[in-house]
């Protein structure tokens, strides 16, 4: 004897994913909005970026800093926030510019970290701390920016 039919419950069957038609009638699935990680979380230039701007935020809690503490934040927030922009970008041209603008912005804290460090208002394992991930993060928006060059003037 043959079992009676139960329906599933809706709310366990998975949708299928939308399709959309690209130019000449080429399927292509669009991704849900539930699976959708930003771009930039995907880089590690912005994972730490976004680390070194904690740290930066911990240096800059001492209102005896002055303009420097304020410069340090800005600059520090600026290097996530271009980074974040410029991989919202599609054409290689405006990635680059973004990742050049967050590397210049890297350089401004490391040079700010360093006045600090050589005034002694920053202890020495946080200066060495943001040294190490400025390093890293000038070294990854080097390589991000040429990488985009390169696509814009292939060889």
């Amino acid at each position: 004897m043959a079992q009676p039919l139960v329906s599933p419950d809706p709310a366990s069957v998975p949708l299928p994913a939308p399709v959309l038609s690209a130019p000449g009638g080429v399927p292509v699935p669009v991704r849900r909005l539930s699976d959708v990680v930003p771009d930039c979380e995907r880089l590690d230039a912005y994972r730490v970026a976004f680390e070194f701007q904690l740290v930066a935020a911990s240096i800059c809690s001492s209102r005896r800093l002055g303009p420097l503490r304020d410069q340090l934040d800005r600059a520090s927030v600026s290097i996530v926030l271009n980074i974040s922009e410029g991989s919202g970008r599609f054409s290689p041209a405006d990635k680059a510019h973004f990742y050049l603008i967050a590397r210049g912005s890297a350089m401004e804290c490391l040079a700010a970290v360093s006045l600090l460090h050589a005034r002694s208002l920053v202890p020495p394992h946080l200066y060495r701390r943001s040294r190490s991930l400025l390093t890293r993060i000038l070294a990854m928006l080097t390589r991000l920016a040429h990488a985009m060059q390169s696509r814009m003037w292939p060889r």
